[in-house]
């Protein structure tokens, strides 16, 4: 049967296109304007939603409206889960419990007291003080990319309440059905729901631990790049339809998914894979946000809506630079966190729309903390941007005087923190005699490696090791190579070796670079495209079979 041009293109795929194709055009004008793309992406939902275009979608535009924002919601969870780290948990540990718990203890209850005063009761009153509590971890943590400050004391400040926050909302999702829904009321759809919950991460963990490993590393063995990145998308699909069946959020199912490959050697792989689309998943959910948004109702509580922005983003950053400063940051770095976690997240906008769909919300309750939530996540990156020159005024208060920073927040023994290092690309032979070699002068290296029994050797030793494609932009950046100071490629493939070095130097272009050779044409290459070191495996064996031949009639060359 043949479809007819109409039928040929779902509503989703049709909103889909239209928004990407408004964001464009958006997102152009305000590059040249320098403004948050991020308030372009929500202006062009907004703008799509309440100008009638979404009709030309046909009669019932709200379905693929939901559509496309619980698939937004469910790609940017996946990301998040991923770059969880129990590791970055541990080390941070102080920070989270201390600072996280803080934070988002105040911060509930100063929500909950502003909403008992405009009417909220019951449960209710209590989603929404928690999603107000909570920040955008993806927002706050690519504003810190971008303004080349990932490693700053304020981003690890940041990071640790961020973490608190992540662990506390999957607890708040799971009990929320109980809270607000229809099982709602009593002890005992509470306990029924939290120990779905703990049964279905007990799984999550066990898989993590046991059976997801083992799949990835036979996958892995394949060398096939296609098959491992379907591999982790179908692993994700699958756990998120788990979360569900389980009668817990996809959303939360989609985060599990990310998390159970988080801890493992793997997970820079899947984040060199996943981290090109990131972007493309925050803009389709920020998208989506703005095209739940609806403007008559958001006009006719402008005077609430503005008076919850400005609250939300002045307590929540004073809190924040309390406690950090409380934890030794020095003042800037204390108004940098402060500013990064001042507004409401992606978790809140997920935790309303579930509480709303469980009927435990009015919709013009939900449309005012949806647009409070979207407007002070658009500001974030303004707000950090004017960390600084407002640092420069109060820095030198008596007040602000800087006390001892905490152990967490300094970057011992991490990739990230790494400098003048080298990367070393492959760890055959020569990739483990040059590593025994800097070792024993003590230059820190980053080793980058495809076979996975290698990189959990390295690993196990304490060695930092990635499991990553050296020729990938994403795994060099994580091996961090805007910091080192040379990258040695230590396999004979120059084709390889020059996409590598290609790749290196959009991120460092100082760098020095080393590379080997089979053949004469493998040489010309290297050297065409700018090498600084070559080795021609022919050359460097017939000069040491010369000399070993010679040395038998003990004789030297001239």
């Amino acid at each position: 049967m043949i479809l007819a041009a109409g039928d040929s293109v779902t509503p989703v795929v049709a909103l889909l296109g239209m928004v990407l194709g408004s964001v464009i055009v958006i997102s152009l004008v305000l590059a040249k304007a320098r403004q948050s793309l991020l308030v372009g992406y929500f202006l062009c939902g907004v703008v799509l939603a309440n100008t009638g275009a979404t009709k030309l979608l046909g009669d019932s535009p709200e379905l693929a409206i939901g559509v496309l924002s619980e698939l937004g919601v469910v790609l940017l969870m996946f990301t998040l889960g991923i770059e969880f780290s129990l590791r970055e948990l541990v080390h941070l540990r102080k920070v989270v419990i201390g600072g996280g718990g803080l934070q988002m203890l105040v911060t509930t209850l100063l929500a909950m007291a502003t909403g008992w005063c405009f009417g909220l009761t019951g449960p209710s009153l209590l989603v929404v003080g928690f999603a107000m509590a909570l920040s955008s971890t993806a927002v706050s943590i690519k504003s810190f990319q971008d303004m080349g400050q990932p490693d700053t004391p304020g981003a690890r400040m940041a990071l640790g309440v961020a973490i608190f926050q992540d662990l506390a909302v999957i607890v708040f999702m799971v009990l929320l059905p109980s809270l607000v829904g229809e099982d709602a009321g009593g002890a005992g759809s509470l306990f029924l729901a939290l120990g779905k919950g703990v049964l279905f991460l007990a799984v999550c963990w066990g898989l993590s631990l046991y059976g997801i490993p083992h799949l990835l590393h036979e996958v892995a063995k394949t060398r096939s790049r296609e098959l491992f990145t379907v591999t982790v998308v179908g692993l994700c699909a699958i756990i998120a339809w788990g979360a569900s069946w389980f009668g817990l959020s996809l959303a939360l199912g989609a985060f599990a998914g990310g998390l159970v490959v988080s801890e493992s050697i793997y997970s820079h792989r899947v984040l060199s894979d996943v981290l090109p689309f990131k972007d493309l998943f925050l803009t389709v959910f920020f998208v989506s946000v703005g095209l739940l948004i609806d403007l008559e109702q958001v006009y006719q509580q402008w005077i609430v809506i503005s008076i919850g922005v400005i609250g939300i983003i002045t307590v929540k950053s004073l809190i924040i630079v309390v406690i950090a400063h409380r934890m030794g940051l020095r003042i800037r770095q204390a108004l940098a966190a402060g500013a990064a976690l001042a507004s409401s997240g992606e978790f809140s906008l997920v935790l309303l729309s579930r509480a709303s769909d469980l009927g435990g919300l009015s919709e013009s309750i939900e449309q005012i903390l949806l647009a409070c939530t979207a407007v002070s996540m658009a500001l974030v990156p303004t707000l950090m941007r004017g960390a600084g020159p407002l640092s420069e005024k109060v820095e030198k208060w008596p007040l602000f005087k800087m006390g001892q920073v905490q152990k967490e927040l300094t970057f011992e023994g991490r990739i990230e923190a790494l400098r003048d290092h080298v990367i070393i690309c492959g760890y055959g032979p020569v990739g483990q005699s040059l590593h025994e070699a800097l070792d024993r002068l003590s230059v820190p290296v980053v080793v980058m490696e495809m076979n996975p029994e290698t990189v959990q050797a390295l690993n196990k030793r304490g060695v930092s090791a990635l499991f990553a494609d050296a020729t990938d932009v994403e795994s060099i950046k994580l091996a961090q190579v805007s910091a080192a100071r040379a990258i040695a490629f230590t396999f004979p493939e120059p084709d390889l070796a020059i996409a590598g070095i290609r790749a290196a130097r959009s991120e460092n272009k100082e760098i020095v670079t080393y590379a080997r050779a089979k053949f004469c044409n493998g040489v010309s290459l290297l050297k065409k495209e700018g090498v600084h070191h070559i080795f021609h495996d022919e050359a460097t064996s017939g000069d040491a079979m010369v000399k070993a031949v010679l040395g038998c009639y003990a004789v030297e060359e001239s």
